[in-house]
């Protein structure tokens, strides 16, 4: 579909070949393709308009109207803003697995049962907990607040145990009890691309791996957010966080560069972390012992900040919204981490409380 009746629509080769773009005297028209279904979106309304007709001369196709929902997720869209959830999916696997009536559940992992191999306790159905697991994780799409309990529980898929199934079902548990949370995108939200950045140190207990955890906003609207093992074990608090911050880094600059192809251009992108020593290591060239067991792979964020893609910036602990995404909190402050990444409940007007990230 590189053309249309001699339209040209180009090709967005960062997005391979699934996504097209036209422009037409200021106004743009994005195109995205997911199999044999269609989205598109245009700055102007007249270009949506001849876009539907054109299709629909060329190929058997059929409109659904405005988009509100695709790949079970929902779309609301208002005057103020997008908001973007997976209620109908969270009662759906709610029912799947009998949890509708079960007693719901303030935050998604208990402070007081951590979560360790356990080799003592009793096996459990294998395909129940994998398929519990697999349902989880596409929810995740909407729902940072559970990121980091699913992806821990999905760690123990080879062997679950009871004490693992327990978390499992706390977190169905804090779905029954916040099923309607989902993403806020305010139409007047300032337009600027800021990230944070934090890792824990060691903490999966059964290989004493670190994890990397990352958030991507544009203003206040959460664009991407990650959690992710370490592949390595890291010898020091600085190394996790070193590690981290590249990972983040290489999001923002894939980020960047799909941004270019709206016109944008968000060079110098600030990226918040809570350690000093990592901010030091990235702007200081010079090879030392603090650094020589990192891999090499991972310094390429030195490069990026002399190039002045990025600049890192240091935030008290307290402020980095990523915490959301590597370990258990309590409910006070479970519930303002929840909202200082822009989650709400649409059904509930004193919900519109998140506020900005600083």
């Amino acid at each position: 579909m590189g053309f249309i009746e001699g339209r040209l629509i180009r090709r967005s080769e960062r997005c391979g070949s699934t996504r097209f773009i036209k422009r037409h005297k200021g106004d743009t028209l994005l195109v995205q393709i997911y199999v044999d279904d269609i989205i598109f979106g245009s700055t102007k309304k007249e270009l949506c308009i001849e876009f539907e007709k054109l299709i629909k001369d060329k190929f058997q196709m059929s409109s659904m109207g405005e988009l509100t929902f695709f790949l079970k997720l929902q779309v609301q869209q208002r005057k103020d803003g997008i908001f973007i959830n997976q209620d109908k999916y969270v009662a759906e696997i709610l029912s799947k697995f009998n949890y509708t009536d079960v007693k719901s559940a303030s935050t998604p992992v208990d402070l007081e049962k951590p979560l360790v191999k356990d080799g003592d306790a009793q096996d459990v159905d294998v395909h129940l907990y994998r398929s519990m697991i697999g349902s989880l994780m596409y929810l995740t799409t909407s729902r940072p607040d559970i990121m980091f309990a699913v992806c821990a529980c999905a760690r123990f898929q080879v062997t679950p145990k009871t004490s693992h199934l327990l978390v499992v079902k706390r977190i169905f548990r804090y779905l029954k009890g916040k099923p309607t949370l989902g993403l806020w995108y305010s139409r007047n939200s300032p337009f600027e691309l800021v990230a944070y950045t934090d890792s824990d140190y060691a903490r999966a207990t059964q290989d004493r791996k670190s994890t990397t955890r990352g958030c991507q906003f544009l203003g206040n609207r959460l664009i991407s957010w990650q959690c992710k093992k370490q592949t390595v074990v890291a010898t020091s608090t600085t190394e996790a966080e070193y590690v981290a911050a590249a990972s983040c880094c290489g999001q923002v600059l894939w980020i960047q560069n799909q941004l270019l192809d709206y016109g944008y251009n968000f060079m110098n992108t600030m990226i918040h972390i809570d350690n000093n020593n990592t901010i030091c290591i990235i702007e200081n060239p010079v090879q030392h012992s603090k650094i020589k067991y990192i891999e090499i792979r991972h310094h390429f964020i030195r490069d990026c900040n002399a190039k002045r893609l990025i600049q890192m910036i240091k935030i008290d602990t307290e402020h980095n919204v990523t915490e959301l995404l590597t370990k258990g909190f309590d409910a006070g402050r479970f519930q303002y981490l929840v909202s200082s990444i822009g989650m709400l409940n649409p059904y509930m007007p004193n919900s519109l409380w998140f506020c900005t990230v600083v």
